[in-house]
């Protein structure tokens, strides 16, 4: 069981999914404060003096009733710009070697051939018959 579960976590893509998270987890942190810490207040700042932000109060006495449109206008600039970066840094250069690749410009990555095959199948049928090494072993009635 455990040696499954170690299999699947050192496969390649499981782990590029990891780091992307990871990194994507940071990159948005740091928008989520360029937008909160920058774009908020400059929004702010164009209110009178006297108002407390970019919003209304519907009720003067209840401070929980303010409805900020600074911070909604804010959480929609974040969304376009983490948007906008995986749109340029991911999507579309994607797409651009997906184009190259159909239009025969770049060549795509290389297939296994049939022999290879055969040995991982075969590695595969030895490793479920209980072989350890996974290689082939002679069976009584061979």
């Amino acid at each position: 069981m455990l040696k499954g579960f170690k299999d699947f976590i050192l496969r390649g893509n499981v782990v590029d999914l990891a780091v992307a998270v990871v990194i994507g987890a940071a990159f948005g942190a740091i928008v989520t404060s360029f937008t909160q810490k920058i774009i908020e207040p400059l929004l702010n700042a164009i209110t009178p003096p006297t108002a407390t932000g970019l919003g209304i109060t519907i009720i003067g006495d209840k401070p929980s009733t303010y409805i900020d449109f600074a911070a909604v206008i804010t959480a929609a600039i974040n969304f376009l710009i983490v948007a906008a970066v995986v749109y340029f840094v991911i999507v579309l250069p994607l797409k651009a070697l997906k184009d190259r690749r159909k239009r025969g410009e770049e060549p795509g990555p290389a297939e296994p051939t049939d022999v290879q095959l055969l040995v991982e199948i075969r590695d595969l049928l030895a490793a479920q018959a209980g072989s350890p090494d996974g290689k082939h072993s002679p069976s009584s009635d061979e």
